[in-house]
């Protein structure tokens, strides 16, 4: 488990970069424009180990391709991850805080249910929780 600040989707990354689908953008989401982004960026909290079991967690990869992810590739995937949600609660809960977004109302439809609420704001940053 780790709790990731990821404020740069907010400051200097556009979380549709990194989250959109081929009808919203005209063209695909591409893994290589997250590698971009992800080229060198420090996010802070990030403990490489915690996210590949994180990840490990969804099914989608096996062991031993997990356990080859560079640095990069697993800041990308965590980026991609956090600016889905961070679109998602943007769009259901727009807002006048921190990414534009109304918090009570997100994590009142969190506790629904209805959002993951994996993502939060503490202390004017972003952050999202990578726990199973």
């Amino acid at each position: 488990m780790c709790e990731v600040n990821v404020t740069c989707l907010i400051d200097d990354v556009d979380p549709f970069d990194l989250s959109h689908s081929a009808a919203e953008a005209g063209s695909p989401n591409r893994w290589s424009d997250a590698l971009d982004i992800a080229k060198g960026r420090r996010l802070p909290g990030l403990d490489l180990d915690a996210a590949k079991e994180f990840f490990a967690g969804f099914g989608a990869w096996d062991r031993a391709e997990i356990a080859r992810w560079t640095r990069k590739e697993t800041v990308a995937l965590v980026l991609q991850f956090a600016a889905g949600d961070l679109r998602e609660a943007q769009s259901l809960t727009p807002g006048d805080g921190l990414g534009d977004i109304d918090w009570t109302a997100y994590e009142a439809l969190a506790s629904e249910g209805t959002v993951g609420g994996r993502i939060y704001a503490h202390d004017g940053a972003l952050y999202v929780s990578l726990a199973n």
